[in-house]
């Protein structure tokens, strides 16, 4: 919600400032997002009247005006604007004035005729994006007055983010109700008198759903002016709201949603047939609405209609063939309550999101439909002129939810609130909320007002109270309870701890949405089945992720889009799964690598990551455990990965996770440049550890004995070091891979791996003897099982 802070004050003017007025707000629940000047930096801008209007003598496009700006004598200045008229009232920039860009005026000719001046667009006074032609201004708009004084541009545009809950200040009348009573202020609403009829046309009404639309008010408006223009004062508020003028009808009922809340529409009573029919849509039956867009409408949205056809999507957004043109000249004015219920999640579903759509999601005050088009006639006559009918309405009382009446006890927000609050703060409070407060002995019983949906149980009261009466206010008190550590099981794995360990080997956190876009799922894991979220935020966040790949691969694409070549992240979070009709959710840690394994650094040479890197990072993660070896990689096939590099993550032959180069044919449709490494583990695999146990040293001297064997291409050094390990347990303490050959001398298919084999006893010192039995017998293990040769 975007306002004026001027407007602001013309309903509620405490005696704080404009950073102090932001606090409170922020404070009370209303975040403010932003506080920015309405208009850009200029001087030297005065409010002029054209005087005199003359073609340039020697240029077409020119005009050549005297202007009188309340100085002694009127100024000649040319002007290329083609709506510049004698007697129109203009904004103009007199010598030495300084426009926003910092751009400065100075006495100039053009086409050799000398111009004392400038008349401005809105444009050029930072008003507008873009103008066609100078800014008029009102007839009665006083000559030589400075212009930003003339127009109140000494103002500020205030930002509110509200929270879903908070509809009831979706207009300026709820905001200035929150300050009134922040700073014990009285608010003064502007007169909104009842408009008597002048005839009696009535546009008959049926509320055919009613679950839907429980209330709708019209009113017919006719012999309005259609060559009437919104005011310029009226402009302004709608722009320091970011909302464009459009016409006198639509500007209105923008008017009137930004000032009390309720989004209005206005149709042209000569393109409506019979009567309004509020009714759920017929399935298929086609609708253009005001952006030109044709749409196919669904049997659940609510629609208004005429006798023959639907002519706007209830509280979303009109059709274009009955919206008012420059022609029309009798009107309908539409100001209806439509259930949240309703329209929750509609404008999504067909790609749109309004300004009415968001209001009436979030709940709009179901009593103020009347004070609202009564507000809505009262400007547009006097901007337009007309004749107003009766008010017509329509309605069906049992359909609109009541506000409950609520015990609020003194002793409960005490107890919540940690303080003493007095009778008297807390009944003022709630009145000045607009509620209907009446004491008790316990403490009250409150009836929340017709606008507050957020308000249904007890401890939404003591919320109240405590934002009001103030947070900063609420005392820091130490807990007095007593406390117990709980012991910490050894063998239990930290996911913090693995959390820290990647950070420590240059891993930067990552955290990502759960939703992702079934695109982006079929292509990381199309095997799993998705949740399917029923009203998602958006497209492409319309399914839960089954792996947290989706959101590392975007994270990545993100840094590479803004040339951050080398990516090393990793995320912890929960995975979602269909299985047989239920949704499994799993804990899984994933991390990802991509560019150079290391930083650039003039005493190393530059290497690109590749598989073994990331499989490292992975594997002191499972050191973490204290049980390493049972973990294993097997060679598997995922769609996602590369099938040459990837492996399944086994642990006592359960698989628990994947690892590998993403498949090259995806990194293609990603536009992801260079090779990226993947991994991602479920964080129970991780949680049954060992706790670590002392071994007695050895104080006898352990001997290496280096082999070097040939085997098939196809034989794992895993399995090997298993065989080894299996065949001299007893005395064998580690086993080293330090060199892999192919080439000459080895036959094709085959591959030679030098092997050293540490050995070591615990009781007495190794033998000669000893050492060669042992070895003896582990050529033999590794000649039977693989067909190993040593290699000469």
């Amino acid at each position: 919600m975007k306002f004026s802070e001027a407007w602001l004050r013309e309903w509620v003017n405490p005696a704080v400032s404009t950073t102090e007025l932001a606090d409170q707000l922020s404070m009370a629940g209303l975040e403010v997002d932003s506080v920015e000047p309405v208009a850009g930096t200029f001087e030297g801008v005065v409010v002029g009247e054209v005087l005199t209007r003359e073609s340039h003598p020697n240029a077409d496009k020119l005009s050549l005006c005297t202007v009188h700006v309340g100085a002694a004598e009127p100024l000649q200045i040319v002007c290329g604007a083609s709506n510049v008229a004698a007697g129109l009232k203009v904004p103009v920039a007199v010598i030495g004035a300084l426009l926003p860009g910092n751009f400065k005026i100075k006495r100039a000719k053009l086409r050799g005729v000398e111009s004392q001046g400038m008349i401005c667009s809105a444009s050029e006074l930072g008003l507008a994006a873009s103008s066609d032609g100078i800014l008029p201004l009102a007839d009665d708009a006083p000559v030589g007055t400075d212009f930003r004084d003339y127009l109140s541009l000494n103002d500020q545009a205030i930002d509110v983010d509200l929270t879903p809950d908070r509809g009831d200040c979706l207009g300026l009348a709820g905001i200035a109700r929150e300050v009134g009573v922040i700073n014990r202020t009285p608010v003064t609403p502007p007169a909104m008198e009842p408009v008597a009829a002048t005839h009696e046309d009535c546009f008959p009404v049926s509320l055919e759903a009613p679950q839907g639309c429980p209330r709708y008010l019209c009113r017919v408006v006719r012999n309005i002016n259609p060559a009437a223009e919104t005011p310029l004062w009226m402009q302004e508020r709608l722009r320091r709201s970011d909302l464009r003028s459009i016409s006198p009808v639509v500007d209105v009922t923008n008017y009137v949603m930004l000032e009390l809340g309720q989004p209005m529409h206005g149709f042209d009573l000569a393109e409506l047939e019979g009567g309004i029919r509020v009714r759920m849509a017929d399935e298929g039956e086609k609708l253009v609405l005001l952006d030109g867009q044709e749409i196919s409408l669904r049997s659940d949205t609510l629609v208004i209609a005429d006798q023959a056809k639907p002519v706007a999507m209830a509280g979303i957004m009109g059709g274009e063939h009955s919206g008012v043109s420059e022609t029309t000249r009798d009107i309908l004015l539409e100001s209806a309550f439509f259930a949240p219920t309703m329209i929750t999640g509609k404008a999504r579903s067909y790609g749109l999101h309004t300004d009415s759509s968001h209001r009436f999601e979030r709940g709009v005050d179901p009593q103020l439909q009347r004070r609202a088009i009564e507000r809505a006639t009262q400007l547009l006559l006097s901007i337009t002129g007309g004749e107003p009918g009766p008010v017509a309405e329509s309605s069906e009382e049992g359909y609109i939810e009541l506000r409950p009446e609520i015990l609020l006890r003194r002793k409960r927000v005490a107890r919540v609130l940690g303080l003493e609050v007095d009778d008297a703060t807390i009944a003022d409070i709630l009145t000045r909320l607009e509620m209907q407060v009446e004491a008790v002995e316990e403490g009250w019983k409150v009836t929340a007002p017709s606008c507050r949906f957020d308000i249904s149980i007890e401890e939404d009261l003591i919320e109240e109270v405590g934002r009001i009466y103030g947070y900063t206010r609420i005392p820091t008190r130490r807990s007095a309870a007593a406390t117990v550590m709980r012991a910490e099981p050894e063998v239990t794995f930290s996911l913090q701890r693995a959390k820290q360990l990647l950070v420590d080997r240059d891993y930067q956190e990552a955290i990502t949405y759960s939703f992702i876009s079934k695109e982006m799922h079929d292509l990381v894991d199309s095997g799993h089945d998705t949740v399917v979220l029923a009203n998602p935020i958006s497209s492409d966040m319309s399914i839960m992720r089954t792996t947290l790949w989706a959101g590392l691969l975007q994270t990545a694409m993100y840094n590479q889009s803004r040339q951050q070549s080398r990516v090393r992240i990793f995320e912890s979070g929960l995975r979602f799964i269909k299985q047989d009709n239920e949704i499994k959710q799993e804990l899984m840690i994933a991390g990802l690598i991509s560019g150079a394994a290391a930083p650039e650094a003039w005493g190393a040479p530059a290497r690109a990551a590749d598989f073994f890197d990331l499989k490292a990072d992975l594997e002191a993660l499972f050191a973490l455990t204290g049980c390493p070896e049972a973990f294993e990689f097997s060679v598997s096939e995922h769609s996602a990965l590369h099938p040459g590099q990837s492996a399944q993550v086994l642990r006592q032959g359960e698989s628990v996770g994947w690892i590998g180069k993403l498949h090259p044919e995806l990194e293609r449709k990603l536009d992801l440049t260079g090779a990226v490494y993947l991994f991602e583990i479920g964080v129970n695999s991780l949680l049954e550890g060992r706790l670590p146990a002392f071994q007695t040293l050895s104080k006898y001297p352990s001997i290496r004995r280096d082999i070097a064997i040939v085997v098939d291409q196809g034989v794992e050094f895993d399995a090997i070091r298993q065989t080894i390990s299996e065949t001299v347990p007893e005395i064998l303490r580690e086993i080293l891979l330090f060199d892999v050959y192919t080439g000459e001398k080895v036959d094709s298919g085959r591959k030679s791996l030098a092997l050293g084999l540490i050995l070591q006893e615990s009781s007495h010192t190794l033998t000669d003897e000893k050492v060669e039995s042992v070895m003896a017998q582990v050529i033999t293990a590794l000649t039977d099982r693989y067909n190993a040769q040593l290699r000469d």
